[in-house]
């Protein structure tokens, strides 16, 4: 990485290649290498350039990094404004003022506090749990405001520690280096302990996946949970047990949590015991797996919930990850007996609404079921969407009620033979079974 010697004081200009301008006019935050006229290879990473457009017109200000094709991420649309290290606290504050418009959350919750491109913060995430920040930077550019980030955090939140983390997936693309560490105040001595919807959580903020829990799924969690009152649940890619336990607690019957990581499987009976609650068991399986072999013994539930991983990680691997969630989605169909709940959902920025919803459309149509969505979610309220940046929508929770097979039809849930065969064949889909984290 260049160093902070290299930067240049005034903002180095860079154009847009012609008529590539229209979407940074429009202020998405996100300027690809294919867009640019000039690369800026020769630059510093961090250095703050002011983006044109092809014959010379000022557009937006932002931070290059010659490492990384998503070469500079725009922060301001005013010519005046300076991103300097008063820019971005000022950014903080304002995320964290933004948080309150949706009611306080108690100092023994856990909520997001910027999120990234909603923020007008590209490449930086924050969470609290409880009385402990876990920062996530993804931007080789914003890096360079890192000490001011954690400062800043420390000084308004007064955390009792800040761990930061940085995945090996953003470190390669960004030119960072991996971190998973603690940079202020102090390490907690065991899990940090933390309360949503009316259950007690442990997470580890450090051996957990991105920032340790996925908040965005908190009021979700809550609105399934209606739906699946004195019905036997399974619960596929559980995690930590978020919809199973508060489902659990709001009284389903009976929760099977599938999920192939055998430390979330740990984590997730723990946070059951932890609140008392015995109607669950966990099995460590491929979600394709166990799906198709309780289908082969026979079995049947009143509800099945699906929050897979992110299977689109670029615009290249939306086509696998449509057939994927087609799979997912009709093999859960196959479980659910007549009028059964099924809670769907995809975390994929690439999959819009409207391919989410024609790929239940298909489902529907392959499997002789009605499928009726009773509600259409997105993420918590601590997840604003940026009217900018259509990908700051990426989450969709579908709750549905899944009708009577077609009399005649194909009763089975089998899919035809050469569908199936197609499925299996497809390398991409492969590498979804297998948890491969796609390529940006």
């Amino acid at each position: 990485m260049s160093s902070l010697s290299q930067i240049s004081h005034s903002p180095v200009p860079l154009a847009a290649k012609p008529s590539r301008q229209f979407p940074f006019l429009a202020r998405h935050p996100w300027v690809h290498l294919s867009s640019l006229a000039q690369e800026g290879a020769g630059l510093a990473v961090g250095q703050v350039v002011d983006l044109t457009s092809s014959d010379g017109q000022w557009v937006a200000r932002g931070l290059v990094n010659p490492h990384s094709r998503l070469r500079v991420r725009l922060y301001s649309w005013d010519p005046v404004q300076q991103l300097d290290d008063e820019f971005f606290r000022r950014r903080i504050d304002q995320a964290i003022r933004r948080r309150a418009l949706a009611g306080v959350v108690p100092a023994d919750g856990a909520q997001r506090i910027v999120f990234s491109e909603s923020d007008g913060l590209s490449g930086l995430v924050v969470d609290r749990y409880a009385n402990y920040l876990s920062v996530q930077i993804t931007a080789g550019g914003l890096d360079r405001f890192r000490e001011v980030i954690l400062d800043h955090l420390q000084q308004a939140l007064r955390p009792a520690g800040i761990c930061l983390r940085i995945d090996e997936k953003s470190a390669s693309h960004e030119g960072l280096t991996k971190a998973d560490t603690w940079v202020r105040g102090s390490a907690p001595g065991e899990l940090i302990l933390f309360r949503q919807n009316g259950l007690t959580w442990g997470v580890d903020l450090l051996g957990g996946q991105k920032t340790g829990a996925y908040l965005d799924q908190a009021s979700n969690h809550a609105v399934a949970a209606q739906y699946l009152r004195g019905r036997r649940v399974l619960d596929i890619c559980c995690y930590l047990g978020g919809f199973g336990l508060v489902a659990a607690a709001a009284g389903a019957a009976e929760v099977v949590g599938v999920d192939g990581s055998e430390r979330a499987l740990a984590a997730a009976e723990e946070n059951a015991h932890r609140n008392g609650l015995t109607q669950l068991r966990f099995v460590q399986a491929d979600c394709f797996d166990y799906l198709r072999e309780a289908h082969a013994r026979g079995e049947r539930y009143d509800a099945v919930v699906l929050d897979p991983p992110r299977f689109a990680g670029s615009r290249h691997q939306l086509d696998s990850a449509l057939r994927a969630y087609q799979k997912l989605n009709s093999s859960a169909v196959d479980l659910l007996v007549p009028g059964g709940i099924l809670v769907t959902n995809s975390c994929s920025g690439r999959v819009s609404r409207s391919d989410f919803l024609n790929m239940l459309c298909d489902v529907a149509r392959r499997r002789g079921r009605s499928i009726t969505i009773l509600e259409s979610r997105g993420a918590a309220p601590d997840h604003p969407i940026s009217v900018s940046c259509p990908e700051t929508d990426y989450l969709k929770c579908m709750i549905c009620e899944v009708g009577e097979p077609n009399v005649g039809g194909n009763a089975t849930g089998n899919p035809p033979r050469n569908e199936v065969e197609a499925a299996e064949s497809d390398p991409a889909a492969t590498d979804l079974r297998a948890g491969g984290t796609p390529e940006v």
